[in-house]
Parts: structure tokens; C-alpha cells; sequence
């Protein structure tokens, strides 16, 4: 048995294995932490497209061939 051990305290056989184990264990570590800081920025910029979708009027045009589009309130043209 105490051969056994000295053979596999000398060998280096799983050392490729174990390095790819790490650098992946790594990458998936960074991925999810890269996943949270933008998770949180997107759910803000969704909010803030949803209520400036939600405030937004569509027009489809005038009577005397305007152009449509959409008209939010504060810009030029927009609805009050």
C-alpha cells in the first residue's frame, strides 16, 4: 500500500485533467458572475423601455399625408 501511494504522489498523469477541471470550473464561475452584474442593468433598461413604450401614442398618419410614427409626450410633435 505505501508503494501505491509513493507511485501516485510521483505520477503525473491526472495533472492535464485536473487543470482542465479548474480552468472550467473558472470560466462557469465568470460567466455567472458576468450573468448577475448584467442581469441587474437589464432589468432596469427593460423598465425603462416598458414605461416609455407604455406612454407612447402610435400614430398612423394625418388626413393630409403626414407621416405616422410614435409620439411621446416632451419631444417634438409629441402628445402634450
Amino acid at each position: 500500500m505505501n508503494r501505491f501511494f509513493k507511485a501516485f504522489k510521483v505520477s503525473e498523469d491526472g495533472a492535464v485533467t485536473v487543470d482542465w477541471v479548474v480552468l472550467t470550473a473558472l470560466i462557469i464561475g465568470l460567466a455567472t458572475l458576468l450573468y448577475f452584474a448584467i442581469q441587474t442593468g437589464t432589468i432596469g433598461l427593460s423598465g425603462n423601455v416598458n414605461s416609455a413604450l407604455s406612454s407612447s401614442t402610435v400614430s398612423t398618419g394625418t388626413s393630409l399625408g403626414g407621416a405616422g410614427g410614435f409620439t411621446t409626450a416632451g419631444t417634438a410633435g409629441g402628445g402634450g
